[in-house]
């Protein structure tokens, strides 16, 4: 008889922990579907799906820079199109004016002297001319 008692209890054990861990198991899944539970689970795959998102617009500005850069500033360029038209003949006056008067002073040109003595010289060949 101790035998059978032995496999009694043993199979009791058994039946104790698949119990239990049936139990949990339930309590998991009944868990998984309570509002909250749900919530979470559904911000987090949104959250996930966001950030999937974002990897790949980083990756592609990442890969093609000059194109967005170019499209970007067409964008910034539209949005800005009426002050643009009013304020642009202007500025560009100031500068090509800024520009020319940087060229002056790069541009090499003939010393004060020798601008009075060019002039003397270009009066003298009209003079025996007459």
């Amino acid at each position: 008889m101790p035998r059978t008692r032995t496999r009694l209890i043993n199979a009791a054990r058994r039946s104790m922990i698949q119990r239990a861990e049936l139990q949990r198991k339930l309590g998991i899944a009944g868990d998984a579907f309570k509002p909250r539970a749900l919530y979470n689970r559904g911000k987090y795959r949104l959250g996930a799906k966001v950030d999937d998102t974002a990897a790949a617009v980083q990756k592609q500005f990442r890969d093609n820079r000059l194109p967005i850069a170019i499209a970007a500033a067409a964008g910034l360029a539209w949005l800005l199109r009426e002050p643009i038209k009013e304020h642009a003949p202007r500025l560009g006056r100031k500068l090509r004016d800024l520009a020319e008067a940087g060229l002056d002073r790069i541009r090499p040109g003939p010393a004060p002297d020798e601008e009075t003595e060019e002039s003397n010289e270009t009066e003298k060949p009209d003079e025996a001319a007459q």
